[in-house]
């Protein structure tokens, strides 16, 4: 695992988790900037991309 991966993996999913509750078309669009920098750094280091619905375990 890189450092760099898994910098990228927890910043995306602290943005995620700040703004995947709000309602705003702004809190959406940054909550999917999180969940895509959280798979960028999973695929840096070599794990599959999370592709489940946000704030569910399941695809």
């Amino acid at each position: 695992m890189s450092i760099k991966g898994q910098a990228k993996e927890a910043a995306g999913y602290v943005k995620e988790e700040a703004f995947e509750h709000g309602d705003s078309p702004e809190s959406k669009q940054k909550a999917q900037e999180g969940r895509d920098l959280r798979n960028e750094g999973r695929i840096e280091d070599g794990k599959a991309p999370k592709p489940g619905t946000p704030g569910t375990e399941k695809p």
